[in-house]
């Protein structure tokens, strides 16, 4: 294990971050393990686990690869006590693994939506349940300790063809609002990041052609959200004093209205 930089902001924290494999979690693991923390990578691409827990640890950072589906509790339960034995207490969780899997509701692709509710809403909370305990006590031996959920504007918004990925992340934002209530007073953060069009490979899977269409014509008309730009928000939400909660932040491409 790397010797800790205690002058580096995020020195001394133990992040778990799920989705890890790509895009957003990928970006954020290593920028916070750039930052000071020791990260845990939870995805179920091996390969690209690996392969980023090499580079986190060639840039002198320490980090812990586990291949884990997010909707198997019982994998998750076993992550989480890996964590704790191999890292120490989890002190961040950022729980970031979803899927954008759009289709028109008169032709039902119950495959479709059942697999966005299983990853957004079922995995959210699997992963919720196996670390809460950690932050609890990490809040208690340290002061502080950070919950934050990646939702989306489309929490809010309204999307033709998109009502099964909307309405899972307006679970995750009202979630969230009703988890700090529970979590506050015992000095675990919790926060929602609502980003607006992000290029990662959530596109990717989208197979509706009208979705397809809408979001290439979105990205040619102004200049999308990298995921770097979440990324620094996590640190950003991460890095504020024990007495600072900012329960939601909503991040949007300059161009996008």
């Amino acid at each position: 294990m790397s010797t800790v930089n205690t002058t580096l902001p995020l020195a001394n924290r133990v992040a778990v971050i799920t989705g890890a494999s790509s895009g957003i979690g990928e970006a954020t693991a290593e920028l916070l393990a750039d930052r000071g923390a020791t990260v845990a990578l939870l995805a179920r691409r091996a390969d690209r686990l690996n392969a980023l827990a090499a580079r986190i640890e060639q840039r002198g950072g320490t980090a812990l690869a586990l291949p884990v589906d997010v909707t198997d509790a019982d994998a998750l339960k076993a992550a989480a006590e890996r964590v704790a034995t191999e890292l120490g207490t989890a002190d961040l969780l950022f729980n970031n693994a979803g899927v954008m899997l759009p289709s028109p509701v008169n032709e039902p692709r119950f495959d479709l939506w059942q697999r966005q509710i299983d990853l957004n809403i079922t995995g959210l909370m699997n992963a919720i349940g196996a670390f809460t305990p950690q932050l609890i006590k990490a809040a208690a031996d340290k002061g502080v300790a950070d919950l934050i959920n990646t939702s989306s504007i489309a929490a809010t918004g309204v999307f033709q063809n998109f009502a099964v990925y909307t309405g899972s992340k307006a679970f995750v934002s009202h979630a969230t609002r009703n988890l700090r209530a529970e979590l506050s007073p015992q000095r675990v953060r919790v926060a929602a990041i609502q980003p607006g069009i992000v290029m990662t490979e959530l596109g990717d899977h989208v197979t509706d052609e009208a979705a397809l269409a809408w979001l290439d014509a979105e990205r040619a008309a102004y200049e999308v959200l990298e995921s770097a730009d979440i990324a620094e928000a996590v640190a950003f939400l991460a890095q504020q004093p024990a007495r600072v909660n900012i329960p939601e932040l909503t991040v949007m491409p300059t161009g996008q209205v």
